[in-house]
């Protein structure tokens, strides 16, 4: 089969005098397609239909079929080719019957004499491959129904065996159960290897059936959407020429991009539903001590109010993820954030106030391999370990956010290195036709493949997941789970006496320098200092010193206190009070982080740039 797309249109310019109807349109339909061609009225649908068509040349621009350039001067032309075209008004004969219509201007003869049995049965043959049902083929067609006389419009079309078949509004006078049959049967063609334009007003139907969307205004290009990707609302604003404001605002509120980490490696996807925007969201936070926060929410809701209130979660997040919470208890503060919405929205008076929300968040340490999970209400994350087997870890499910006072529970796991967690939001795979652990099921046969990526991971389980017509939005993270090589881990205990410090000093040194860091020893032997002393001198024992060189250097100091340290502003006279200011100058971040145990302090340095290291070699 060649490849490329079957027709090409580059550049289509049409005046009808001072009026530009089609103004340097471009467009693509492949073989096996649905194309649906949407805009407003005036927007130059049907002269384009009419340039494709061979009824109406174009002024200027390229036609080309199977990447030939050809000429469509007359409605033959196009035919020839393999171009039918079936329009509104099917053009049937209305006191002859279907038999007649189909073979009208084709009439099988033989020594002149008409073949009516080979006709009937090769009309019976066409309309059953294409299931099309009729009360009798042999009445006139003006009995018929206007879905059924469109079928028998298309089936006419189709007995020129056409590659491409265009409809120009084939559904806009037809009752939903008719629009149902006619769905079904391009789709049929579709799946027969034809491609097809469908010419539609109405936006349910072309994305119901259709592969893309092109939408066309003022009589030039508005677009081309993938229409399992694209909402109605993203459509219409296309089509109108305007931008959807709750698109607008939700697009500003997800993450544009993951951030630098050495903990996962991660894809994701968001895919709003057909109705519209909604309040799904997903995050990746690195934490300290190379950690990550994988998050994902779900505001029930479509529009402007669920947008924002997932804005409003998505940074509270944030914002308790610096604050380095267990998960547990990062998901009780943001239960206390929904309830704290919820009653503004109430005091207020509006009708939206009461919202639902849920959360899944989870803690990824890439140094003991452990991971941390609790949820709010949402689904369980899937676990696909390296060879391909897949679990869903029991997590308890704790109340949906917003109900105060309920408690949440953490469980950990140990998690192999190349593993992949799969955190997603109802959407994909709740269905109003089948049970959720239906979805769950599908799901888990799309994950069970071992050595994808993330990215691979995405678009696989959309490809086997995403309904035509999705009634709800989708959030998707896929993170692939990394662990920091021993050799970049150096870690070490300190003897609760001040002449150790010094001894701590010396061994970050080392490992500094054979890590090639010669570079961070000055800053970090004064934070080394610092921190070890206060841990000696405020802190109670076992202390304990980590240094990891991941993306940044990060130095960790343990004890067994839950007391933490604050800067504060020394006087002049003061002989000490300097130390964490000092920290806080060389570092890039630092903080603490509360444990079952106590507290550990810690700090990141950047890394010298390739750029910035020194240079060796002999001086002329």
């Amino acid at each position: 089969m060649p490849r490329g797309p079957l027709l090409s249109l580059r550049g289509i310019t049409k005046h009808f005098g001072g009026v530009v109807a089609l103004d340097a349109v471009d467009l693509e339909v492949d073989r096996g397609q649905v194309l649906g061609l949407v805009g407003e009225s005036g927007a130059g649908k049907s002269t384009l239909v009419k340039a494709v068509s061979g009824v109406i040349p174009p002024d200027t621009g390229t036609i080309e079929w199977q990447g030939v350039p050809v000429e469509l001067g007359r409605p033959s032309d196009a035919q020839r080719l393999g171009i039918a075209t079936v329009y509104q008004d099917p053009s049937l004969v209305d006191r002859m019957d279907a038999v007649s219509n189909l073979y009208l201007g084709r009439e099988l003869r033989r020594f002149g004499v008409l073949r009516q049995i080979e006709i009937e049965k090769r009309s019976l043959a066409l309309l059953d491959q294409l299931s099309i049902t009729l009360p009798d083929i042999r009445v006139p067609v003006h009995t018929l129904t206007l879905g059924e006389r469109q079928t028998v419009a298309i089936a006419r079309a189709l007995l020129g065996r056409p590659q491409l078949v265009v409809l120009d509004e084939a559904t806009a006078t037809l009752t939903v159960e008719q629009t149902s049959r006619m769905l079904d049967l391009i789709r049929r063609l579709r799946d027969q290897g034809h491609a097809v334009i469908m010419v539609s007003h109405n936006l349910d139907d072309v994305q119901a059936v259709a592969d893309r969307i092109a939408v066309l205004r003022l009589g030039g290009n508005g677009g081309v959407f993938d229409a399992r990707y694209t909402s109605q609302e993203q459509l219409a604003a296309a089509i109108s020429g305007g931008h959807p404001l709750a698109v607008t605002l939700q697009q500003s509120l997800l993450p544009r991009g993951l951030p630098a980490q050495d903990a996962v490696e991660a894809a994701h996807r968001y895919l709003p539903a057909h109705a519209g925007v909604g309040g799904d969201w997903f995050d990746v936070i690195p934490l300290s001590g190379a950690r990550v926060a994988l998050v994902v929410g779900d505001v029930v809701g479509h529009g402007l109010h669920a947008a924002a209130t997932m804005g409003r979660l998505r940074t509270a997040v944030n914002n308790l993820a610096m604050l380095d919470l267990p998960p547990d208890e990062l998901l009780t503060h943001l239960d206390d954030v929904v309830a704290r919405i919820d009653e503004e929205q109430t005091a207020g008076g509006r009708e939206e106030a009461v919202i639902g929300a849920t959360c899944l968040y989870a803690i990824y340490d890439p140094v003991t391999r452990r991971c941390q999970l609790a949820r709010a209400g949402h689904l369980p994350a899937i676990l696909v370990r390296p060879d391909g087997t897949v679990d869903i870890p029991d997590t308890p499910a704790g109340p949906p956010l917003g109900l105060r006072g309920l408690p949440f529970t953490t469980i950990e796991l140990d998690i192999p290195e190349g593993s992949r967690l799969v955190l997603y939001t109802d959407g994909l795979v709740e269905s109003r036709t089948s049970d959720i652990d239906v979805g769950l099921d599908r799901l888990r046969a799309a994950l069970a493949h071992p050595g994808h990526t993330p990215e691979q991971t995405c678009q696989a389980v959309l490809s086997a997941m995403l309904p035509a017509d999705s009634p709800d939005d989708i959030a998707l993270l896929v993170a692939r789970t990394k662990a920091l090589p021993g050799d970049r881990i150096a870690e070490w205990n300190v003897p609760p006496d001040p002449s150790a410090v010094a001894a701590s000093r010396a061994a970050a040194t080392a490992h500094l320098r054979r890590w090639g860091l010669e570079e961070l020893v000055l800053g970090t032997e004064l934070i080394i200092s610092e921190l070890v002393t206060n841990a000696i001198r405020y802190g109670a024992a076992p202390i304990c010193v980590r240094l990891v060189h991941a993306c940044t250097l990060i130095c960790q100091v343990a004890d067994a206190t839950g007391t933490s340290p604050r800067v504060r502003l020394a006087a002049d006279t003061d002989e000490g009070g300097r130390g964490l200011f000092l920290v806080g100058q060389i570092a890039q971040r630092w903080g603490t982080r509360y444990t079952e145990t106590g507290k550990i302090i810690w700090t990141e340095q950047a890394l010298p740039r390739p750029e910035d290291a020194p240079r060796t070699g002999h001086r002329r």
